[in-house]
């Protein structure tokens, strides 16, 4: 909680009752992981609608901003962990952003919450207004998000590599599941981007745009959300590219082992049609009783060889 004179004061749920005692204070309450019941009876006594608890409170939600009577509802997808093999664990995190005071929901750890509350930066913004804190904290989740991607980057680049030098199957296999996370990723920053969108459209009661400050820090987060959404589209195009190059590669070179293989076959049909006609139990076969015969024949088959491959060479087929 925060007062008019900039008291900061960190507690538990005794600041509530201070906070209400005094009007020009600000409150940020902070649930994380509380039992669901315990956190609608909070919530309802802060005046927040059913239905924008029900939606907090369902899990998997889609990332969406609304309106209520006293307060404003943003819920987005934060992260718990991220890396650059692009693992990460979503999780949901609500505002309820209200005239004097923001309530933040979510079920574990949220590291841009835990960022704010780390450097005192939260406090700072909450002296202004409860908006910038929210704001604030889907900007550091951005962050977060890519910083990951742009490590991400050097990791597709070896990927690159190692296709261009002879992939295999399990290259393939890491692609695949690379862009199936970039598809999930890239529908969540969609959503990203159209809560943004939105914030920058219209005039919300709580989230008023008449300070160039507030929307400044709208547009901060809607060109972060949508440098996100573009890089996941672009390393999804990527993973595509490299997959549609592979297969291409790997079907360039069994149409070249085909070829050979036919190639053989072409050279050895006359010669093992040869040899069957000569292999027949007839006593009357042409030259069958001269000296010489059996050396003619190998000469002929020779030169059949000879002349395929020659001709075969000379239409590049091999």
């Amino acid at each position: 909680m925060i007062t008019a004179d900039g008291e900061v004061t960190h507690g538990g749920e005794e600041l509530i009752a201070r906070w209400r005692s005094d009007d020009d204070s600000r409150l940020w309450l902070d649930l994380q992981g509380e039992p669901q019941p315990r956190e609608r009876a909070l919530l309802e006594d802060f005046g927040c609608h059913p239905l924008a608890i029900e939606d907090a409170h369902r899990e998997r939600h889609p990332p969406k901003i609304e309106e209520f009577e006293s307060h404003t509802l943003i819920l987005y997808r934060g992260i718990a962990s991220f890396d650059a093999e692009l693992n990460y664990v979503p999780q949901q995190v609500a505002f309820f952003i209200g005239e004097r005071y923001l309530i933040s929901l979510h079920p574990g750890i949220a590291l841009s919450l835990d960022r704010l509350f780390d450097n005192g930066e939260g406090q700072r913004l909450l002296a202004r207004s409860p908006e910038f804190v929210a704001l604030r904290a889907m900007y550091f989740s951005a962050g977060f998000y890519l910083d990951s991607l742009l490590e991400f980057e050097e990791v597709l680049s070896d990927l690159e590599d190692g296709l261009l030098e002879g992939g295999d199957d399990a290259l393939m296999r890491q692609l695949i599941a690379y862009r199936s996370k970039l598809v999930k990723m890239r529908r969540v920053f969609n959503y990203h981007v159209g809560i943004t969108q939105e914030l920058t459209a219209y005039d919300y009661r709580h989230l008023p745009r008449e300070l160039d400050e507030t929307l400044h820090a709208i547009n901060d987060v809607h060109e972060r959300f949508e440098r996100l959404y573009s890089l996941t589209q672009m390393y999804y195009e990527i993973c595509g590219d490299l997959v549609d190059g592979y297969i291409s590669l790997s079907s360039h070179q069994l149409n070249n082992t085909m070829r050979i293989l036919t190639v053989i076959t072409a050279i050895f049909v006359p010669l093992t049609f040869l040899a069957g006609i000569y292999g027949m139990n007839f006593a009357y076969i042409p030259e069958l009783g001269y000296r010489y015969a059996y050396f003619i024949l190998l000469g002929v088959m020779l030169l059949i060889a000879v002349g395929l491959v020659w001709l075969f060479r000379r239409w590049r087929w091999i």
